[in-house]
């Protein structure tokens, strides 16, 4: 359903907040171009410079539909985002709402003017709940906020929307004193909070304390912005806890515009997010209730415990990690594994039982976990990830290298007519290649011809590739992005496009599709719509 947003007809009512989903420019561009009922898109909060956030874990679920979250603000800086944003194509009828932070007026200022030349409106985040000295401890005074306001009027001529928090005294007072200082429009509300989780004693988030979101805050997000349509006379975006067609008429009755749904869309892959607000787009038409269905219900993010049994040294940064117990991991798909008051990281599962990891040491938490002593106790959460569903007419290679031994060996398990060709810097640095050959043929290379063919996977691999043209074959591509890169080249020399999936290490944060660190070249997020993303 169109609407008008400051003027400009935009594609529908919907917007994603701010930091969800929408937080890099190939995933804005997608869905700007995909989903027609989302007309205002927000971007993730930007600041003057470059800021890397906080350590993962960043967020977590404390109940079915609510989490915790503090990622810290996480952004590019602001001459990077215009750079990036300007290289996309964004449809004319989309309202591009950039918010943005700063410790104080004059940095939003900076940050307001630099990026004023690829945005609609600006978004002035003073509302966040868990960055020392940012967001909320700014916008809980209607001084600062009224002073801040009015310093970015006076340099932009695009609307400006303030966001507020429900952590005030008044949150009524703070719009009031964000429309007198010049605001055009106000959105409400960020997350509630900062709450506190732990597991066994232990604080999940890194940061320890984080913003609270999902359906827990519904009640609190109405009552905020009907406070806020009682005192005020401009456009309202409303946020907080909406899913359903229902929550979306809760919200309009108390006087909200916009509607900002973010946490409910967990775990949606690109194609469901789609289906989502078409849906939901047509139970606000017909008084349906279709829409609610489709959220994820069964995705979960609580942790249970595994013991370290033993740490096979492969080599000085390569360690086989077996854990007692087991979990119900598919060809596919990855799991979290958590260290308390360390961090966590996402791998594939080798072997499932008993739980087994295969580690390479690529940075300061891998190398912990390649020199774990054996009876360490540490937390699992998954499994994330589509699983793999394949033709049984067709032939199935697998090329890999590094650690893609161990998603590509639940693939060979799996299914059958399957070959494998693996590359490995030397014979140190393979692993389980007796049990790969018990379910498909092998083909190894090293970089130095300690063990197989010396050479690079790709030269072993071409010549089947000519010996297999015309044939129904399916590529799974798993391991170092140069090496994928070139695998994939290669591959469409003799096949088309569609036939080949790669799963590339790209930084997931979250493993539920929210915080959008995973996103791809072509706007996808590989732990929703992968981590095996078909080539386009």
């Amino acid at each position: 359903m169109k609407t008008t947003f400051f003027g400009k007809e935009v594609s529908g009512e919907f917007t994603i907040p701010s930091g969800i989903v929408t937080t890099s420019a190939s995933v804005i561009e997608r869905i700007a171009n995909s989903i027609p009922q989302i007309g205002v898109i927000t971007t993730k909060s930007i600041g003057l410079e470059e800021k890397k956030g906080n350590r993962e874990p960043v967020i977590t679920q404390y109940a079915p539909g609510c989490f915790t979250n503090a990622v810290g603000l996480t952004n590019p800086g602001a001459k990077e985002f215009v750079e990036q944003l300007s290289k996309i194509k964004i449809p004319k009828d989309k309202f591009i709402l950039t918010s943005i932070f700063g410790k104080n007026a004059e940095e939003f200022v900076n940050v307001a003017k630099i990026v004023e030349s690829v945005s609609d409106g600006i978004e002035l985040n003073l509302s966040c709940p868990h960055a020392t000295g940012y967001g909320m401890a700014i916008g809980q005074d209607p001084v600062l906020v009224k002073e801040i306001v009015m310093a970015v009027k006076e340099v932009v001529k695009v609307p400006v929307i303030v966001k507020l928090t429900p952590n005030a005294a008044s949150i009524a007072d703070i719009a009031k004193a964000a429309v007198e200082g010049g605001a055009d429009g106000v959105c409400a509300i960020n997350t509630v909070g900062p709450g506190y989780y732990t597991v066994d004693g232990n604080p999940v988030l890194t940061n320890k304390k984080g913003g609270l979101s999902g359906k827990g805050i519904l009640p609190i997000g109405l009552k905020c912005i009907n406070e806020i349509s009682q005192v005020v006379k401009v456009p309202i975006i409303g946020c907080g806890g909406i899913s359903s067609a229902k929550d979306v008429k809760e919200y309009k009755l108390a006087g909200a515009n916009i509607i900002g749904i973010g946490s409910a869309l967990y775990g949606l892959s690109t194609k469901n997010l789609e289906k989502y607000f078409s849906e939901l787009e047509k139970d606000l038409l017909h008084n349906t209730s279709n829409a609610e269905k489709l959220l994820e219900k069964e995705l979960s993010m609580a942790f249970t415990k595994h013991k370290l049994i033993e740490n096979k040294k492969l080599a000085d940064d390569l360690s086989l990690l077996v854990f007692d117990g087991e979990m119900n991991v598919k060809a596919g798909q990855f799991v979290f594994l958590w260290i308390p008051n360390e961090m966590e990281k996402p791998f594939s599962v080798l072997d499932t039982k008993p739980l087994t990891l295969l580690i390479q040491k690529v940075g300061c938490f891998t190398e912990k976990l390649v020199n774990l002593s054996e009876g360490t106790e540490v937390y699992f959460r998954g499994p994330y990830g589509v699983p793999i569903e394949i033709e049984e007419d067709h032939k199935i290679i697998l090329v890999g290298g590094g650690c893609g031994a161990a998603a590509l060996y639940q693939i060979a398990k799996d299914f059958k007519n399957v070959e494998m060709f693996f590359g490995a810097r030397d014979k140190n640095h393979l692993c389980y290649t007796q049990e790969i050959q018990k379910y498909c043929s092998l083909q190894i290379s090293t970089n130095d011809g300690s063990f197989g063919y010396k050479g690079f996977v790709t030269e072993i691999l071409e010549k089947r590739l000519i010996e297999l043209k015309g044939q129904k074959v399916l590529f799974f591509n798993c391991g170092p992005e140069v090496m994928i890169r070139a695998t994939t080249a290669l591959e469409k020399k003799y096949f088309s496009a569609d036939k080949i999936f790669n799963s590339i290490d790209y930084k997931t944060k979250c493993g539920v599709g929210i915080c959008g660190s995973c996103a791809t070249k072509t706007g996808k997020r590989a732990c929703v719509d992968g981590p095996f993303i078909r080539e386009e």
